[in-house]
């Protein structure tokens, strides 16, 4: 049920069908088609839902406690498995039903996958419209190059993207393909282009998909983050169907790119990635004002005059790439992000919570609705980011007697009981800043030792 607001959006904002839809989420047509169906029921359109938490959408489309469960067979992966020897229908259905709990039953299960298999038959051409399709993918090739520093050896990864209107292609070399490589790519493809396709297509990626089980592979959620910033829908190609128009223009792509650009730059010898970057604009501009046989016109100028008008404008400001991670709230009510500790609503502890990190935020997310926000702190191992309203009252009290206030309270008791608080707050602050290259004046006092000099006064 956390697909139920990108179901809406890509319905309600980007006009998709129920069959994108279906693809982009890694559900079934017929629980988008139920989605919608209640959405229209509800009058509700993007605008009024579009910054109302997901639980709160769930419960307005579904007001009964028993939400189906919607996850729906992968059947090509169903496919796939039924082909290897030992394997029965009725095995791959107790599988599934142990991942997802419903009331699907074994006849269900052989029926769709039966009409899946039937359907499948068929190969329909696919026509790509201007501004429709981005296809995206790692070439597989590596460009080697030298660290002028240390001599060490390196094998650079070579990003690959091409429209499905006029091939226009861009290609980036990136140290690896990791998750933060490939939408910092995407974004700079975007700018590349200097505007955005309605759908963007991975070969099934395991940068751009967080897991490819059996039957559910699930979006990264980065990646659905930077498709809703540029207002785009992530569509994977189908495993295990190379007939499928999307994977042979990707693949073709690819192979075009090693042939005109991978290929010569082996040849040559490299110091850094951005001596790599350097060469591959020279090759890439070469590559699409070259003539293309079948069409007798480049792909800039396929571009320019078909593909550019239809794309998306770019938003205002640049997609930060966030970081994301499962975090358990500890006792005291902090997550911690990078040995640095920020607070949750205290009524959280024990509960397990996402955390994402931008350049300059932290936000903890808890059944999909945001808990808390912070400014994101680097740099500062084992400190803690705490807001009043998070803590409970007992906690308050104590917060609120700062080092100053039990100093100018110790003074209403003579000066010789202010000076023995002053000593022992910087002892204090001494202890705990030793071995953390800390400065002692800017160390808070723990919460205990504010408790121990508070008892000692009174």
């Amino acid at each position: 049920m956390r697909k139920t607001k990108e179901i809406l959006r890509l319905a309600l904002q980007e006009g998709r069908s129920q069959r994108e839809i279906a693809q982009s989420v890694g559900i079934g047509k017929t629980t988008v088609q139920e989605i919608l169906a209640r959405a229209k029921e509800a009058n509700l359109d993007w605008e009024s839902i579009q910054h109302v938490h997901e639980p709160d959408i769930v419960k307005r489309l579904f007001p009964r406690s028993d939400v189906p469960d919607v996850s729906e067979p992968d059947w090509a992966l169903v496919d796939q498995e039924m082909r290897k020897k030992g394997n029965t229908l009725a095995l791959l259905w107790l599988d599934y039903k142990q991942e997802h709990v419903n009331d699907m039953g074994y006849s269900w299960f052989c029926q769709h996958y039966r009409a899946w298999k039937k359907e499948s038959r068929l190969s329909v051409r696919q026509h790509h419209p201007a501004g429709k399709r981005l296809f995206v993918d790692f070439s597989g090739h590596t460009v080697p190059w030298i660290d002028a520093l240390t001599g060490q050896p390196h094998e650079a990864e070579v990003f690959v993207a091409v429209l499905g209107a006029s091939n226009f292609t861009f290609v980036r070399a990136v140290s690896d393909q990791s998750s933060e490589s490939w939408l910092d790519c995407h974004v700079r493809a975007f700018e590349f282009f200097k505007g955005v396709p309605e759908t963007c297509v991975p070969d099934n990626l395991r940068s751009g998909v967080s897991r490819a089980c059996r039957y559910d592979p699930d979006t990264n959620p980065s990646y659905l983050a930077l498709a809703e910033h540029y207002g785009t829908a992530i569509i994977p190609a189908r495993a295990y169907k190379p007939r499928d128009k999307a994977k042979a223009k990707v693949e073709v792509g690819v192979q075009i790119v090693q042939r005109w650009i991978i290929a010569l730059l082996r040849r040559q010898s490299f110091t850094s990635i951005h001596e790599i970057n350097n060469q591959i604009r020279v090759l890439l501009d070469r590559l699409n004002d070259k003539v293309m046989k079948h069409l007798g016109v480049s792909r800039r100028k396929l571009f320019e005059d078909v593909e550019r008008p239809s794309l998306k404008a770019l938003p205002v400001e640049r997609f930060s790439i966030p970081e994301w991670k499962i975090a358990k709230v500890s006792i005291d009510y902090h997550v911690e992000f990078e040995r640095h500790y920020y607070s949750v609503p205290y009524r959280f502890v024990g509960k397990t919570v996402d955390v994402k990190a931008t350049h300059g935020t932290v936000e903890v997310f808890e059944g999909g609705r945001r808990i808390a926000i912070h400014p994101r702190y680097s740099g500062q191992p084992g400190r803690h980011t705490t807001k009043a309203e998070h803590m409970p009252a007992s906690h308050k009290a104590y917060a609120e007697w700062t080092p100053e206030r039990i100093v100018s309270w110790a003074e209403e008791s003579g000066p010789s009981v202010a000076e023995l608080c002053q000593k022992i707050v910087r002892e204090i602050r001494r202890q705990a800043s030793v071995g953390r290259g800390l400065i002692q004046d800017q160390l808070p006092l723990p919460d205990s030792s504010m408790q121990i000099v508070l008892h000692m006064l009174q």
